[in-house]
């Protein structure tokens, strides 16, 4: 990978000045509205726990898991793509990913609703599913139903997680879970901190950025998308020239972009 140019990101006051009172008031709604779907996906599956408990703890293992890949998926596409400016999806959910790579340590400053509601937004349609899901089929519905509420819950806690990992000094409670790998630890997000930020995506636990790097998933994924649409990925978060730097070389486009500049 050659080495990237100058990067060039946006300025965190902006970005920061991006947090609007709408913003704010959707995602207090959005807890609300997580809060009851929640309360009630617990109080219909409460009967069926005692009677499934090895199914259950599968499912909350299970959805941990999950909620570590769909994690570093949003992720990349929140880092990788589209602009802070962009129709709805930008000011909620990409300007805090531009954000956090210009001041890190700004999450560690933002309350309870800044640091979760737009987890809890976007969760929402998993809790819907979670009710749907028919409990009188045998196992299969009560696993089906427990995994989804989970994967709400673990993903809801997954900004929690990252904010601990930001932390100069954690709770020991906090450092343990950390050290024993249990919740994601700062030395381990530090490698996606490094420039030019496309590395361990994953920010819920952490487990799920061996494997995928491993199979080179991320760059596979950018070099498909340039390869249909001729978009640049991270351009938008780290400029042109150090985006075109590290940018799948196999796209054709993007190498005719590569040999202009």
């Amino acid at each position: 990978m050659k080495r990237p140019a100058r990067i060039e990101q946006h300025d965190a006051a902006s970005l920061a000045g991006g947090y609007s009172r709408a913003i704010r008031r959707l995602e207090v709604w959005s807890i609300g509205g997580l809060v009851a779907l929640m309360a009630t996906a617990v109080w219909r599956l409460w009967e069926h726990v005692p009677r499934n408990p090895w199914i259950v703890l599968l499912a909350v293992c299970s959805a941990y898991i999950g909620a570590d890949l769909l994690s570093g998926l949003v992720h990349w596409m929140g880092d990788t793509w589209s602009t802070p400016g962009a129709r709805f999806f930008g000011p909620t959910l990409i300007r805090p990913f531009r954000e956090h790579h210009v001041d890190e340590k700004a999450i560690t400053r933002h309350d309870f609703v800044e640091t979760n509601g737009n987890n809890c937004l976007v969760s929402m349609p998993g809790a819907v599913l979670s009710l749907l899901v028919p409990l009188d089929h045998g196992w299969l519905g009560v696993f089906t139903s427990v995994f989804l509420a989970a994967l709400v819950f673990w993903v809801l806690m997954t900004n929690q997680f990252h904010k601990w990992a930001h932390l100069d000094s954690p709770p020991a409670w906090i450092a343990f879970l950390q050290r024993w790998h249990l919740i994601l630890p700062p030395e381990h997000h530090a490698v996606h901190h490094s420039a030019p930020f496309n590395r361990y995506y994953c920010i819920t636990v952490g487990w799920m950025n061996w494997p995928l790097q491993a199979i080179r998933f991320f760059p596979a994924m950018e070099w498909l998308v340039s390869s249909l649409t001729g978009a640049l990925p991270r351009q938008d978060d780290i400029g042109q020239d150090a985006a075109m730097a590290i940018a799948p070389a196999q796209d054709p486009r993007t190498a005719e972009r590569r040999a202009e500049l």
